[in-house]
């Protein structure tokens, strides 16, 4: 079985030594992703002149899953090749919002699917990242 890992271009860095993608075989692993968007912004973030901060889940959703697409689209792969789902929210009362958007990408025969609360994430902007994996055989 031969594997390979991939940063994609045009999306985010990491935030640490690990790549966005990894395939090994017929499986894509997709890293912890967040809203994060290639300039370093959030998407669903904004903070008035004050410094008044306003997230949104239902954009921040939308922006992970978008950025999951993208990096499924780099390997060859679709959001309809994946298998397992795993979200973390930071807040539990997000769920609602988050499962709305949810719902609009996927059905009951989409991937598998776990959701957890965490304490907090990488940025205390997110509430959400997400993990995916997806099995599309080579060739």
């Amino acid at each position: 079985m031969t594997t390979e890992a991939k940063v994609v271009s045009g999306k985010a860095t990491p935030r640490g030594k690990f790549p966005h993608v990894k395939r090994a075989g017929d499986f894509i692993f997709i890293s912890g992703t967040s809203s994060r968007l290639p300039d370093n912004s959030f998407a669903g973030v904004s903070v008035d002149a004050m410094g008044v901060t306003d997230l949104d889940i239902r954009e921040q959703t939308r922006a992970v899953i978008e950025n999951i697409q993208d990096l499924l689209n780099s390997v060859g792969a679709s959001l309809d090749d994946l298998v397992e789902f795993n979200t973390f929210l930071v807040n539990m009362n997000d769920f609602g919002g988050y499962n709305e958007v949810y719902a609009e990408y996927f059905d009951y025969d989409g991937p598998t699917r776990t959701t957890v609360a965490v304490h907090q994430l990488p940025h205390p902007h997110l509430l959400i990242e997400c993990k995916a994996v997806a099995y599309k055989p080579q060739g």
